[in-house]
């Protein structure tokens, strides 16, 4: 496929230049489940990955394909495999990937759901280890003979903790390490995880990807940065059947995607792909909204503190500056003592009370009571989450219209 310099030229045309039905724009919506072959020689090269082609769309649909041949396009990647939540392709990949007695580093700060399933793996026997991944040296000193992975995420839900993305991912090629970086807060627009040589990476399609809060979704990305040839973990079967550079690719789909059974469904991927079309546009105001509203609440008597990678007194600014394009859209408050949360959350007439991330519109959460709530006091103390914490995820509305919105609930 014919690829352009622009990152918003290439996914708009990333359909079209793949020649749908008809002289249609966008892949078609294709529903059907099943796919039949005049020839079963067809049907068993599939089966076999001797061929590419659809059997059974738990595993593959030309609608899903469509987006994820986007998905690589922007993450400039060897390929992805898309899955109906991102939660699902961590927890698939992870269990494909890793084996009883090999050892995962996390960073410390993950997203609370991310935390979760991490926490069950552990109690299925998998070794995991959370460090704080601002550090290298944590990261160097957290690594055993046994670690098999490295997960960290670009900028942290809700605290705004930034990982030395770049150290880690040499560090990782040194020791032949799976760097698993989930990029979801930046996308691909913001950052691109294959220049600080990540081998994986994950994105929440629902959040800035998809970006109208109407679809689920989720994806892997496979760099083609890592060597697949010599991990241990891979089903020999697949080393028969394919080229080593998609032995990852091959594994995620066939034990990962098919075994787990968590697909995207061709609906929900045709969504997304329409929303990716305009996540450059989107972004840029949503991050211009962001440092405002950054600079609104540094001033404010009512805020204590202001979690945003754009502000200079955050602690991982300059590697923001360096890494990203942008700071993101994601940012945090922390009320001044005595100002009442839920009070001040009710009185957002234009802002939404909701707990989701990357919407067209802005969004507020107190964090201690709802998506951080499980873990309990000490771990959040632990991450850097006080009790009076909002996350913001900030939209593209007009930036007067909110600063009036947040002014008038302080009022």
């Amino acid at each position: 496929m014919t690829t352009h310099k622009g990152f918003t030229t290439n996914i708009l045309h990333a359909d079209r230049l793949d020649k749908p039905e008809h002289g249609a724009l966008h892949k078609p919506i294709h529903t059907s489940v099943t796919y039949g072959y005049e020839d079963v020689q067809d049907l068993v090269d599939i089966f076999q990955n001797k061929k590419k082609g659809y059997a059974y769309s738990r595993q593959g649909n030309p609608t899903v394909s469509a987006l994820e041949n986007k998905i690589t396009i922007m993450e400039n990647g060897l390929g992805t495999i898309a899955f109906s939540t991102g939660m699902a392709a961590i927890s698939a990949t992870v269990m494909t990937l890793i084996k009883k007695g090999d050892h995962i580093l996390a960073s410390s700060y993950l997203f609370g759901n991310t935390r979760s399933v991490f926490q069950t793996f552990i109690e299925l026997g998998l070794d995991i280890t959370f460090v704080d991944a601002t550090d290298i040296e944590n990261v160097k000193n957290g690594i055993t003979p046994n670690t098999k992975m490295v997960f960290v995420e670009t900028i942290a839900n809700p605290a705004t903790q930034i990982a030395d993305l770049a150290g880690i991912g040499e560090l990782c090629e040194q020791k032949g390490i799976i760097y698993m970086v989930d990029n979801t807060m930046t996308s691909p627009y913001l950052f691109q995880p294959v220049k600080v040589k990540a081998s994986l990476i994950i994105n929440s399609l629902t959040k800035y990807i998809g970006g109208h809060g109407n679809a689920l979704g989720g994806s892997v990305t496979d760099t083609g940065l890592y060597n697949w040839e010599n991990y241990p973990n891979i089903f020999e079967g697949f080393k028969k059947q394919v080229k080593p550079s998609v032995l990852g690719l091959t594994q995620i789909r066939k034990k990962g995607l098919r075994d787990s059974g968590g697909t995207l469904s061709p609906e929900a991927a045709h969504s997304l792909a329409i929303g990716a079309e305009t996540l450059a546009l989107r972004l840029e105001r949503a991050c211009s909204n962001a440092l405002k509203l950054a600079g609104f609440f540094e001033a404010h008597p009512f805020i204590k503190k202001v979690y945003y990678p754009g502000v200079e007194g955050h602690a991982q600014h300059e590697r923001a500056k360096n890494l990203f394009l942008k700071f993101g859209g994601l940012m945090s408050i922390v009320l001044a003592d005595g100002v009442d949360c839920f009070a001040f959350l009710n009185r957002l007439k234009l802002v939404v009370k909701s707990s989701n991330l990357g919407d067209t519109r802005t969004l507020a959460i107190p964090v201690a009571h709802t998506i951080f709530n499980e873990l309990g006091p000490e771990k959040r103390a632990e991450m850097g989450i006080p009790e009076s914490m909002i996350r913001l995820s900030v939209g593209i509305e007009d930036i007067e219209d909110l600063l009036a919105d947040f002014d008038n609930a302080f009022a």
